[in-house]
């Protein structure tokens, strides 16, 4: 099994979290988020973190979505996978955002990880655009 991790600073991983579950209809235990909240400490989110991390047969993996890369809520993250002996079964990403845990989710059971890795960096790359609406005529042209 593959577990989805995120971690974030205060409450946008478990924001995404919710939109993944509404967006894939996955709401099984797999996908789990935390957040390094206002006032807490690495060393309390590292506590906290340790609670949600799974406990991995020998065919599990986790996937790890953080918001920032280099921010405290992945290296506190990455600190306590490496301490858990858990990095070869580990692929982490900075730079969340919802199609990128999307297509995490979607794809984590049928790809392996350098396949997964490679098709989330080109979403990342094809997903963002310039959204542009067309301005109507000046308003008061019509009166």
């Amino acid at each position: 099994m593959r577990y989805v991790i995120l971690v974030s600073h205060g409450m946008f991983a478990s924001g995404i979290h919710d939109a993944v579950k509404m967006l894939s209809g996955n709401e099984s235990d797999e996908i789990r988020s935390i957040g390094l909240l206002r006032d807490m400490g690495a060393d309390e989110f590292a506590v906290e973190f340790r609670k949600i991390l799974p406990k991995l047969g020998p065919d599990d993996e986790i996937i790890m979505f953080a918001d920032i890369v280099g921010g405290s809520p992945l290296s506190t993250a990455a600190n306590v996978i490496a301490e858990e002996g858990l990095i070869d079964k580990t692929l982490m990403i900075g730079g969340m955002n919802l199609p990128l845990v999307l297509t995490g989710v979607l794809s984590k059971d049928d790809m392996s990880f350098d396949e997964i890795k490679t098709e989330i960096l080109e979403d990342a790359a094809a997903g963002l655009k310039v959204f542009s609406v067309a301005a109507e005529a000046d308003a008061d042209d019509d009166i």
